[in-house]
């Protein structure tokens, strides 16, 4: 399909640049194939049924920026992907003027050898490993935020960026559906009888990447690493055949999901690389509802909604809630869709 097909005008002032306190205050549009409503993130337990099912992505985020120097040169890495315990492929900044056999320096001693390019990715080595290199990068790295949020992180940041139910360590960016979920939401959505369980998709670097060629067909998503546990796919499978609903907590969530299902919609047990690109003509076949922040135009995340709800459905909605001062990407408000029944 046409790029073009999911361009919006979006002015930059609804791009949220802090999170919405408390989280569930957020606000939240309901969006069917037939109406629309304005409600709040906390109102989600009223939306949702005895036995349905919530999959939240448990990923956690970790400092992945690193800026440093190679001589007197700037540079920067956003970590990517690792390869071995002291070995990572990401993007750094200037790429072209770095060569093989180099070093970076860091912060705090951290160093890391040049030893190559894998396409766009740089491929560097440091001198720690394991536990002490995520130790250590804790300790100096920035939090990754968005290019689009347009300011430096700050300490705020490392709480305000992490879900509450975070616990695997290795994404680059948030699994930002799930920013807006409390220990007091999560406690009501027990007592209403909704179910919850975990995968683990750690979102990688090529989140922030924009498609820039004309056509979907000719975008190359980068991979991302996930899981999908034994228990996680029986629970999965026992909710819907006891009629319950599949509600997909973020994006990340539902191409996890996509992946580990058969064509009748049975999740497996997954584990492993995912680049699925979902698009309006890829079957869904997993998720009925869909819980997901309001995303970019032309963006691959806009053209995730727009496969589940319908484009049409989702053009009308986003002009919406432009319309109606929504917020919007990482640190914004939230949308619950439901899949389009032609799907």
């Amino acid at each position: 399909m046409r790029v073009d097909l999911f361009d919006f005008n979006l002015p930059a002032e609804r791009i949220a640049k802090r999170p919405a306190a408390p989280r569930d205050s957020a606000r939240l549009l309901h969006v069917t194939f037939a109406a629309r409503a304005d409600l709040a993130v906390r109102d989600l337990p009223r939306l949702l049924r005895r036995g349905d099912i919530m999959v939240f992505n448990d990923t956690r985020v970790f400092p992945a920026r690193l800026l440093g120097r190679r001589g007197e040169m700037a540079v920067e890495v956003l970590l990517h992907k690792q390869l071995a315990p002291d070995a990572w492929e990401g993007f750094a900044r200037p790429a072209k003027r770095l060569k093989p056999g180099q070093l970076l320096e860091f912060p705090g001693g951290l160093t890391a050898e040049v030893m190559g390019r894998n396409d766009a990715l740089t491929v560097v080595k440091f001198n720690l490993a394991g536990p002490a290199l995520m130790a250590k990068l804790t300790e100096v790295g920035h939090i990754p935020l968005p290019p689009y949020i347009q300011r430096a992180d700050d300490a705020q940041d490392r709480s305000d960026y992490q879900t509450v139910y975070a616990a695997r360590e290795g994404a680059i960016a948030a699994p930002t559906a799930g920013l807006h979920f409390t220990p007091e939401l999560l406690a009501a959505l027990d007592a209403v009888g909704v179910l919850r369980t975990t995968v683990t998709l750690h979102v990688g670097a090529g989140t922030f990447l924009p498609v820039s060629v004309e056509d979907t067909a000719d975008h190359v998503m980068h991979a991302e690493w996930g899981e999908v546990s034994a228990a996680t796919a029986a629970a999965i499978n026992a909710a819907r055949t006891a009629g319950g609903r599949i509600v997909a907590v973020g994006t990340t969530s539902l191409r996890l999901l996509e992946s580990a299902a058969r064509d009748d919609g049975t999740v497996l047990p997954y584990a492993g690389d995912t680049s699925i690109f979902i698009t309006p003509g890829t079957p869904i076949k997993t998720a009925d509802l869909l819980m997901t922040n309001f995303h970019l135009p032309k963006s691959t995340l806009f053209m995730l909604v727009a496969a589940f709800a319908g484009l049409d459905v989702m053009r009308s909605a986003y002009n919406h809630a432009i319309a109606s001062g929504y917020r919007f990407y990482s640190y914004g408000d939230a949308s619950l869709l439901e899949r389009n029944p032609s799907r």
